[in-house]
C-alpha cells in the first residue's frame, strides 16, 4: 500500500472518529436538557462499550455502524422523551446480534433490566433484512409483541430503530426498500399511532410513501410548495380575530399551522377520488396553551372552545371530546370544526402543553408528568397488552393469523359506550355487538344471540355507536358460526372465535377420518390419494382437510354414488393435464406459444436481488401474471411477489394484499420495471361521477370508441335525483392512455370527476 493511501485511510479514521465524538456529545448535551435524572456515566460507558464492539464495521450507506446506535439513541431521548435506560439500550441493541457479546456479558456489566431489553431487542432484530421462512416476518412481531408485555420500552425502542432505518433507506436495494416500506406502513405506522407516538408515526408513512410511489411523492411536495402562501394567508386571516379573544383572557397560549401530511393527503385522494385541488383540509389550526391551574386545564379547553365559536360557526356534528374521555394511548385534545370566512371548514384542535407533549410523544410523555420525574413506567398500556397476552393465551396462534387479528386493533379508532350499570367502556370503531360480548367473558361472546341497544332488540352484527348503552342477550342452545368472524372487528372476539371454530374443526375431522377410513374398509379399497381426489372433486372441495370436516360435521354423508364413483376405473387425460401445468389454457395468446422448456428457462433467470425486467414475453409465459384485485398496467408503480411455483405476480405497490405481502412475505419481494414495447391489451375500470342530462352517455362512449378508438369491454351506469356515476371497464394500453382518456372526460361539460378505480 503506497504512504499516500496510508495517509488518506489515517485522514478518514479521523474524520470518521471526530464525527462519532461529536454524535455522542450531542446526545449527552439532549439527555442533559431533559427533565431524567443526570445518570451520564452509564450512557458514556454504554457508548464506549459499542463503539468498541462495532470497531471496524460500516453500514452500507458507508458510514461507521456505531453511528447507526448513536442516532436510535438521539431518537429515543429527543423523540419519544425516554431516559438513561432506554438509551443505554438502543446504543447497545445491536451488540448481541452482531458481535461475539452474549446477553449474560451486558447483564455482568450494565445490570439485569438493559440485558432484558436488549435481549427482547435482539429477538426481533433481523426480521425486516432476514431471509428466513415465508412468515417470518409476522413470527417476528408475534414475538415483538411478546417481549414488549413484559416492557414497553422494547417496542418504543424498536420503533426508534426502525425510524432511523426508515431515514437512511435509501442505500438498500429496491426489493429491500420495498419490503421495509411495506412492513413499516402495515405495522410499525399504526403501532406508533396506537402508543401515541404521532409524529413519528406520521414520518414513518411518509418516508414509506416516498420509497414505494416517489413520483406520486414529489407532484404533492411540490404542489403543497405552490400553494403554501395561498395557506399562509387563510392561517393569518382564520387566527388573527382568535388571538385577539385568547388575549382578553389572559391565556399564556402558541398557536400552530398544521399541514395535512403527504401520504394522508395521498391517501385521501385514493379513497375519495378526488384531485389534489378539491382536498380542502389541507390546514388545521392547533391551539397549545398553559393552564394558570393544572386542575382547570380541561375547563380551559372548553372555555377557549366556547369563545371562539363566538367568532366562527361550529360544525354541529364535529366536536370531538377527547379531553373528558382521553383515547386509549392517552391522548387527549378537544376537536372542533369552524367555518372561515372564506367558507370552507376549518378543524381546530385545543390541547394544554402536557397534551401536547402527549400528543407528540406517546406513553413515554406521561413519565415527565409523573411525581418525583424521571420514573419510565408502562401502567397506561396494560389494557392493550391484556388483549394481546389473551391472544397469545390461544395455543400456538398462526403468526399469520396473529398478525392480521393484532392489525385489525391497530388502525381502529374510537368509540365509547356503556354497560346497563352505567359502567363506561372503550370499544374500536365499528365495534359490533358481538364485538362488545365477548369484550365482557368469552362465554357472554359465544352464547351471543343479541342485545338491547337503548332498550331496542338488535342482531348480533349491529354496529354499535358513541353513547349506546348495551345489554347483552344469550342462550345456552347458541354455537359460535364461522360468519361470526365477519360480524367483529376486535381483535378479541376474532380471536377467540377462531380459537372456537378450530376447536370444533379439529373435532370435526378426527371424526371424519373415522368416517372415511370405515366407508373404504367396508367396500374393500384402499385409501390412496387418487380416491380422495375423486372425492373432493365430486364434492366440489379443495382440500382434503375441507373434506374431512364437512364429512365429520354431516354436511357431507358418503353413499352409492360415491361407491360407484371409487370403483371406476380412473382416465389419464394427460393432454389436459399437460396444457394446464404449462399454462396453455384458452386464455393464452394463440400466435405465441410457450414451450416448458422456455418457461423453465425464464424462472430460473428470477434473481431476487436483481430488477425484474416486465418483458413482452414474460408476459405471454405464464412466468408473470397480472393481480386481478389490482389490475396493474404499464407505467403503474409495481412489485413483484415469487410464488411457491416461482411464478411472479405482479400488484400496484398500494394494492392493499401487496401491503400485506411485503410485510408478511418480505423476503418473496421483487423489485420490478416495465420493459414492454408491444401493443398489449391490458384492463383498467375507470369510474366517472357527474350532473344527468340526456344523452350524457353517449357523449362519454363517443370521446373514449370513437375519438380516442379505446375499446369498451364494460358498462355500468346509475342515475339517482340528478346525477349519474358510471363503472367502465376499458382496453388500453398504458397509464399514458389512462391519463389521456381521463383528461379528455373531463372536459365534457357534465363531468365532475373521473378516477381510476380497482373492483
Amino acid at each position: 500500500m503506497s504512504s499516500e493511501m496510508i495517509d488518506d485511510t489515517i485522514k478518514k479514521e479521523k474524520a470518521d472518529e471526530e464525527m462519532i465524538e461529536k454524535a455522542f456529545q450531542d446526545l449527552l448535551d439532549s439527555y442533559l436538557a431533559t427533565k431524567h435524572r443526570k445518570k451520564v456515566d452509564i450512557i458514556t460507558k454504554a457508548f464506549n462499550f459499542a463503539n468498541q464492539a462495532h470497531r471496524g464495521i460500516k453500514r452500507q450507506s458507508g458510514e461507521p455502524y456505531i453511528m447507526h446506535p448513536l442516532a436510535v439513541a438521539r431518537i429515543v431521548c429527543d423523540e419519544v422523551g425516554l431516559g438513561s435506560t432506554s438509551i443505554c439500550s438502543a446504543l447497545l441493541h445491536d451488540v448481541v446480534e452482531d458481535t461475539d457479546y452474549t446477553v449474560e456479558d451486558i447483564e455482568n456489566i450494565f445490570g439485569p433490566k438493559i440485558a432484558q431489553i436488549v435481549d427482547g431487542l435482539t429477538k426481533i432484530s433481523g426480521g425486516i433484512f432476514a431471509d428466513k421462512a415465508s412468515s417470518g416476518q409476522a413470527e417476528n412481531f408475534k414475538k415483538l409483541l411478546l417481549t414488549m408485555s413484559s416492557d414497553i420500552r422494547v417496542i418504543l425502542i424498536k420503533i426508534a430503530d426502525r425510524l432511523h432505518n426508515m431515514r437512511t433507506l435509501g442505500s438498500l436495494a429496491p426489493n429491500k426498500q420495498y419490503k421495509i416500506a411495506g412492513e413499516t406502513i402495515y405495522i410499525y405506522a399504526p403501532l406508533a399511532n396506537r402508543l401515541g407516538l404521532h409524529k413519528i408515526k406520521t414520518e414513518l408513512e411518509n418516508l414509506s410513501f416516498k420509497y414505494e410511489h416517489p413520483e406520486e411523492y414529489r407532484q404533492i411536495e411540490l404542489k403543497l410548495l405552490a400553494t403554501a402562501a395561498e395557506r399562509e394567508d387563510a392561517y393569518k386571516t382564520f387566527t388573527a380575530p382568535i388571538r385577539v379573544e385568547l388575549d382578553k383572557m389572559g391565556m399564556k397560549y402558541r398557536i400552530l399551522a398544521r399541514v395535512k401530511s403527504i401520504y394522508s393527503i395521498w391517501n385521501k385522494m385514493q379513497t375519495k377520488h378526488v384531485p389534489f385541488e378539491e382536498i380542502y383540509d389541507l390546514l388545521a389550526v392547533r391551539i397549545i396553551f398553559d393552564p394558570q391551574n393544572p386542575e382547570e386545564e380541561l375547563n380551559d379547553c372548553f372555555d377557549i372552545y366556547v369563545s371562539i365559536s363566538k367568532i366562527y360557526k361550529p360544525h354541529p356534528d364535529r366536536l370531538r371530546d377527547w379531553v373528558s374521555h382521553p383515547k386509549s394511548n392517552g391522548y387527549q385534545a378537544l376537536h372542533v370544526t369552524l367555518m372561515g370566512t372564506n367558507g370552507q371548514w376549518v378543524e381546530v384542535q385545543i390541547r394544554s402543553n402536557r397534551m401536547n407533549d402527549v400528543a407528540e410523544q406517546g406513553f413515554a410523555a406521561h413519565w415527565k408528568y409523573k411525581e418525583g420525574g424521571g420514573g419510565e413506567d408502562e401502567g397506561e398500556l396494560e389494557k392493550w397488552l391484556k388483549t394481546i397476552k389473551e391472544i397469545l393465551d390461544d395455543p400456538q396462534p398462526d403468526a399469520m393469523d396473529f398478525l392480521d387479528t393484532i392489525k385489525m386493533n391497530l388502525f381502529a379508532s374510537e368509540i365509547f359506550v356503556f354497560t346497563p350499570k352505567g359502567e363506561i367502556r372503550t370499544m374500536p370503531q365499528d365495534s359490533t355487538v358481538l364485538d362488545f360480548a365477548f369484550s365482557l367473558h368469552t362465554d357472554v361472546g359465544r352464547h351471543c344471540i343479541g342485545a338491547k341497544v337503548n332498550h331496542k332488540l338488535v342482531p348480533i352484527s349491529h354496529k354499535l355507536e358513541s353513547g349506546d348503552q348495551v345489554e347483552v342477550l344469550t342462550s345456552k342452545s347458541q354455537r359460535v358460526q364461522p360468519q361470526w368472524l365477519i360480524f367483529t372487528t376486535t381483535a378479541k372476539a376474532h380471536s377467540k372465535i377462531s380459537a372456537i371454530l378450530k376447536k370444533e374443526q379439529r373435532v370435526s375431522l378426527k371424526k371424519g377420518e373415522t368416517i372415511l377410513n370405515e366407508f373404504l374398509l367396508k367396500e374393500g379399497l384402499r385409501p390412496e390419494t387418487s380416491k380422495i381426489d375423486r372425492l373432493l372433486q365430486a364434492n366440489n372441495l379443495q382440500t382434503r382437510e375441507e373434506f374431512l370436516v364437512a364429512l365429520g360435521n354431516g354436511t357431507i354423508v358418503l353413499g352409492d354414488d360415491d361407491k360407484r364413483l371409487l370403483k371406476e376405473k380412473q382416465t389419464n387425460n394427460w393432454k389436459k393435464f399437460l396444457g394446464f401445468s404449462l399454462g396453455q389454457s384458452s386464455k393464452d395468446n394463440k400466435e405465441h406459444k410457450v414451450t416448458a422448456e422456455e418457461i423453465a428457462a425464464e424462472k430460473e433467470k428470477i434473481n431476487l436481488k436483481k430488477v425484474l425486467k416486465i418483458t413482452d414475453s414474460a408476459l405471454k409465459s405464464d412466468v408473470l401474471t397480472l393481480a386481478s384485485c389490482c389490475l396493474p398496467i404499464p407505467g403503474d408503480d409495481v412489485l413483484g411477489y415469487l410464488d411457491n411455483d416461482r411464478r411472479v405476480i405482479l400488484h400496484k405497490r398500494q394494492c392493499p394484499v401487496a401491503v400485506k405481502l411485503k410485510s408478511s412475505y418480505g423476503n418473496r419481494i421483487l423489485a420490478t420495471e416495465w420493459d414492454v414495447h408491444e401493443m398489449l391489451p391490458f384492463t383498467v375500470i375507470i369510474y366517472i361521477k357527474g350532473i344527468d342530462g340526456l344523452g350524457i352517455m353517449s357523449d362519454v362512449t363517443n370521446v373514449i370508441s370513437r375519438k380516442l378508438n379505446v375499446n369498451i369491454k364494460k358498462l355500468q351506469m346509475e342515475s339517482n335525483e340528478g346525477l349519474f356515476e358510471s363503472k367502465l371497464q376499458l382496453s388500453v394500453r398504458d397509464v399514458n392512455d389512462v391519463k389521456n382518456i381521463m383528461s379528455h372526460l373531463l372536459k365534457l361539460p357534465n363531468i365532475k370527476s373521473v378516477s381510476r378505480v380497482e373492483e
